[in-house]
């Protein structure tokens, strides 16, 4: 395949998720959540596949000195550079688990999020199910997924975007219409929903999309499956590499919250 102008090795994870934060997506979306999760001063935050820690030290602030906030995730990496990031904090903690199985005591929290974690896990049910678990009465949970399924990126060969967002949606992404479906799911668990928020970032710099979107790395993972031949390829990247460039995705910001319990008869 014709090289181009876009990144063609996977960036290292934590790398990456940084990256992400730092971008006018990752700030704009990150802000919503953080204001539809409400955090009051005293509140305990769960932060459920909190990676290297990004979001830990918004939540700390918001919860002050008289709350905790606690991360979660399942990478040790993650784990460890979440913990070395909030040090300083002595209400963080950092534990190491998984989000099908919580290392935390029913009714633990009065707030919890997730971000971008539950377009990858293998079971979503289960892990909103968790979330509900460790939430007291009334808490609150805040979701941040991507529908994949939404993915536009504008080419002349209208079939080759198509083709493009049909292999992430079928072979890239485990969950790829989980920002869609999270409402369904978090009903199901036991929550109410309160508020779905859609967020559309539009790229129209190829450069800031491949950033985010991995343009020439999954073309390139396309063309190894034999879901793109080398000449689409070429022709799919040639182009988006000179212009001019639009590409879309909606990413759904979800409230839910804890669904009251019947009043015993």
């Amino acid at each position: 395949m014709t090289p181009t102008r876009f990144e063609s090795v996977t960036p290292d994870p934590i790398a990456y998720l940084d990256r992400l934060a730092a971008s006018d997506l990752g700030r704009a979306y990150k802000e919503r959540m953080l204001a539809e999760l409400g955090v009051r001063p005293g509140h305990t935050v769960v932060d459920l596949g909190c990676g290297p820690g990004t979001d830990l030290g918004a939540l700390a602030e918001a919860a002050t000195a008289t709350g905790r906030v606690i991360g979660v995730d399942r990478d040790q990496a993650a784990v460890d550079t979440a913990r070395t990031r909030s040090a300083d904090r002595p209400t963080v903690t950092v534990r190491l688990g998984d989000v099908h199985d919580l290392p935390l005591a029913d009714g633990t929290a009065e707030r919890a999020r997730t971000d971008r974690v539950l377009q990858h896990v293998a079971d979503p049910a289960r892990a909103l199910r968790e979330a509900r678990r460790v939430l007291r009465p009334g808490g609150r949970l805040v979701m941040g997924e991507p529908d994949w399924q939404t993915l536009t990126v504008d080419h002349p060969d209208g079939d080759l975007s198509l083709a493009y967002t049909g292999y992430v949606t079928g072979r890239v992404v485990r969950n790829a219409r989980i920002g869609s479906r999270l409402p369904r799911l978090a009903e199901e668990a036991g929550f109410d929903v309160t508020a779905v928020v859609p967020v559309t970032p539009v790229f129209r710099d190829a450069r800031a999309a491949d950033a985010i979107l991995g343009l020439e790395r999954t073309t390139r993972r396309a063309v190894a499956d034999g879901h793109f031949t080398e000449e689409a390829a070429r022709r799919w990247l040639d182009h988006l590499a000179v212009g001019p460039f639009l590409a879309s995705v909606v990413f759904y910001v979800v409230v839910a919250e804890v669904r009251p319990q019947p009043a015993p008869q």
